[in-house]
């Protein structure tokens, strides 16, 4: 795979993800800015994952990433029923901690870009506090339709123009935030990209994150559908849940010996 170095990959539904924990995945981002090999990661969970069997358009932009690690307890059970198992669930929402940590360690500077108004701020801030010698190179919160917009484009492009290597976190949701950063990675491609979502809501405190139970249940699904039902209801209850199913047949069928083609249905 693309950049993915000597982490092995494990195929989900067809889609690629590297067997990787998150400690190791943590190193590959810093190694990749250090050594100028610059870089980018997407996570998908059970959405994404959805998205990219049912369009191979999303399902080319996801690998077009240099890697991909899987940020959802359902990808992780269903490699482990098929026997071919990922070691651990690799959220973004922790990499935006972890990542932050290593970079403080190692001098490398953090970009946020995207999040809800007064979040990427508020969170570049706690990270600082969190991790003494962390540098934040910039930070940006685009307003709606920024993309279209060719003066907020200049303003973004000429954020990453001034910056050095770094790492770039995006949080604007899958797809945009992929989109995005396809879009500015040729502006610095020394840096590693990795597309955060909601993340910076939850450093800065603005959106609770499930507790650790929960995610290690991987109930964090329950937690959030609570917190906002109006939005995500049918992602998790219409979408996801038969998609889950469909998974779970997958798994099963792999374990079988019985793939039945990339989609395993």
């Amino acid at each position: 795979m693309s950049g993915s170095g000597d982490m092995e990959v494990v195929r989900v539904m067809g889609l690629p993800l590297v067997r990787a924990t998150e400690a190791r995945v943590v190193a590959w981002v810093v190694d990749r800015v250090v050594s100028g090999r610059g870089g980018w990661v997407i996570t998908p969970n059970l959405d994404i994952l959805r998205r990219c069997v049912a369009d191979e358009q999303t399902r080319s932009l996801v690998e077009r990433a240099d890697i991909r690690v899987a940020d959802g307890m359902p990808l992780v059970a269903a490699s482990r029923i098929a026997g071919d198992p990922l070691p651990e669930r690799v959220a973004g929402s922790s990499l935006a901690w972890t990542v932050s940590e290593a970079a403080a360690r190692e001098g490398v500077p953090i970009l946020l870009i995207g999040g809800a108004p007064g979040d990427a701020d508020a969170a570049a801030a706690v990270l600082t506090d969190h991790y003494p010698g962390l540098r934040v190179a910039g930070t940006a919160c685009p307003p709606m339709g920024f993309e279209s917009d060719a003066h907020e484009m200049a303003s973004l492009e000429a954020l990453l123009r001034g910056a050095d290597r770094a790492v770039i976190f995006v949080g604007l949701g899958f797809p945009k935030q992929e989109q995005l950063i396809e879009r500015l990675r040729p502006l610095s491609p020394e840096s590693c990209w990795l597309g955060v979502g909601i993340s910076f809501s939850y450093v800065a405190g603005t959106v609770q994150r499930a507790p650790a139970w929960a995610r290690g249940l991987g109930a964090e699904w329950i937690y959030r559908l609570v917190q906002e039902p109006g939005r995500l209801w049918r992602r998790y209850l219409v979408e996801g849940l038969p998609f889950g199913l469909r998974l779970l047949v997958w798994a099963i069928r792999a374990r079988l010996g019985d793939k039945g083609g990339p989609e395993g249905l």
